[in-house]
Parts: C-alpha cells; sequence; structure tokens
C-alpha cells in the first residue's frame, strides 16, 4: 500500500542541490536548506539547516546548533 506523502514551504526557501526532503513536513518562510541535506523534520521559518542528519546553525538570525 503506498502512501501519498507530501511537504510544504514557505515563501523565499532555497534548496540547494543534493538536499533531500522527505516524509510530511512543513518547511518555514526564509529557510535556507544546504546541499546535501537530508531534511526528515518541519523546518522552523528564518534557519539555515545543513548535514545529514539536518541541524539547524543559524536560527532567527543568531548563530546556533541544534538537532532537527
Amino acid at each position: 500500500e503506498f502512501r501519498r506523502v507530501l511537504f510544504r514551504s514557505g515563501n523565499n526557501v532555497v534548496v540547494s542541490c543534493g538536499a533531500s526532503i522527505l516524509g510530511d513536513c512543513i518547511i518555514g518562510d526564509n529557510v535556507i536548506i544546504g546541499a546535501g541535506c537530508v531534511v526528515v523534520k518541519s523546518v522552523p521559518a528564518n534557519s539555515t539547516i545543513i548535514g545529514n542528519p539536518a541541524v539547524i546553525v543559524k536560527k532567527e538570525g543568531i548563530n546556533t546548533y541544534e538537532l532537527l
């Protein structure tokens, strides 16, 4: 049985080459997803994420390091 899975993205979203968005997740406004990043959970607005697994490295303009 196949299940339909969609993701929703906000405005001004940049997805770099090789990035994968898996599962049912929401990408907020003004998000940058780095190259090769694997996203499996929702991403808050105004953030930058990189890596596998995805890590938030900038949120609301402040440098941080949070597992997604």
